[in-house]
This record gives structure tokens, sequence and C-alpha cells, in this order.
């Protein structure tokens, strides 16, 4: 039984790993990839998502500040965003819903997220820009704070296919304001979570070394060159796979 603990243990430090180099490569921190790793394994949801968000922050923070020293960050798009999205991050945050509910929706995101994937790599980098309403800006941030504080994901792997779909800003862009989103709203959803349990699973020190080096080298990779359309189809099946097995695991 040790054995397999230890190969179960080495396994999902290495998925760790490789989530925070994908998604960190088009500008996310990779909440979503750690909640289906830790549910793959069968970790409870009272120590998934404090965990999940504490990888995320580290990552968040090195992605933000990659693509925003490669001019990809627009305030214009990221503050209105933010500014709502992380009230309602925090009270989401605060919000603790049963195991039996819990494990059931974060695979439905995950499942809907592939979709999204999908529809994000199926479109190509040339196409009309336009010009978002700010209060749709407001209205946007505030549901994807609350929702990102509910269930520990960072936010970007949604804001990052609706910005593509409804052609608010360049891909590039796009990947450092996700960047900026998620940082904010893993940080208040965070706090939310942390004033209800400090549960955290026993080998994060050592998750959160393996994923700041994930974290650099695919924010490396993805603030220098587009987002990859081959990583997230990769990215879409991961999730698709996970987010099922979560279903099915109630």
């Amino acid at each position: 039984m040790d054995l397999l603990s230890d190969f179960q243990s080495i396994l999902v430090t290495i998925l760790l790993f490789l989530v925070a180099v994908l998604y960190s490569s088009v500008g996310h921190a990779g909440a979503s990839g750690y909640l289906a790793v830790m549910g793959l394994v069968g970790i409870s949801a009272a120590v998934m998502r404090p965990t999940a968000l504490a990888l995320n922050i580290i990552v968040a923070v090195i992605t933000t500040y990659k693509y925003y020293r490669a001019g990809s960050l627009s305030w214009r798009l990221f503050l209105p965003l933010a500014i709502t999205s992380i009230p309602f991050a925090f009270l989401g945050g605060r919000i603790v819903l049963p195991e039996v509910y819990y494990k059931p929706l974060v695979g439905l995101i995950l499942v809907f997220s592939d979709g999204m994937l999908i529809r994000q790599a199926s479109n190509g980098n040339d196409y009309i820009e336009k010009k978002p309403y700010v209060l749709l800006l407001f209205i946007t941030g505030s549901i994807l704070g609350f929702l990102s504080g509910l269930t520990g994901v960072g936010g970007g792997i949604f804001l990052s296919p609706l910005l593509i779909f409804l052609h608010w800003a360049p891909i590039k862009v796009i990947s450092g304001v996700s960047a900026g989103f998620v940082l904010v709203n893993s940080i208040a959803a965070f706090l939310g979570v942390a004033s209800l349990t400090n549960q955290f699973h026993n080998a994060l020190p050592v998750w959160l070394i393996v994923v700041v080096i994930g974290g650099f080298i695919g924010a490396e990779y993805g603030s220098r060159r587009l987002g990859n359309n081959t990583i997230q189809r990769l990215l879409a099946i991961v999730l698709f796979i996970a987010g099922v097995k979560m279903i099915l695991m109630m």
C-alpha cells in the first residue's frame, strides 16, 4: 500500500507540473486543472478548494508579471472586470457547498470549459475586434468572480474563451487580461475560503515549488508567442475526461 501511495503522490505531482505549464502558456493559472487532478485521486472538497487556490495564486503572479512585461495587459479591459469580480469572489469563497453538490458542479464546469476551449482553439487569430460596453464588463466580472470563489476556479478558464467569442480584444491581450483576472480573483476567493477553513493538503509546500517551475516555463513560452491551438485542444481533452469522472464519482 505504501508503494502504491508513493506512486500516486509522484503521479499527482507530475500532473500538477504539467497543468501549470499548459495553463500558464495561455494566461491561466491552472485551478480547474488542479481540481481535476485532486478530484481524480479522491481528495476531499474541503481540502481541494483552498489548496487549488493557493497553487493558483502563485502561478497567477508569474503569468501576470510575464504578460505585463510583454505589453499584453489591457487596463481598459482588466479594471472593470476586476473591480466587480473581487467582492463577488470573496463572497463566493465564503459559501461552502456540500461535497455531494461540489464535485458534480466542478465536473460540469470542467466539461463546459472543455467546450469553450474547443471553440477557442477553433478560432483564428485574425478577427475584427469589438469594443465592449463598460456595463457588460462589470456584469461579466461579477458573475465570473462569484463563480470563481464558489468553486475555487480562478475564472480565466471562462474569461478567455468568452472574450475571444465576443471579440473584445486580440488573442495575446486576452491572455494577459485573463492572467490578471485570475490573480485578483484567486486572492479574493482565497481570503473568503480562509475565513472559514485552513485545511490544505500535506503536500502543498512541494506542490507550490513544482507549479512555480511549471508556471515559469509556460508563461515564458506563452507571453512571447500567440496561444497554441494544440495545447488548448489537449487541455480540452484533459478537462473533459476529468470533468466526466468527477460527475460520475458521486
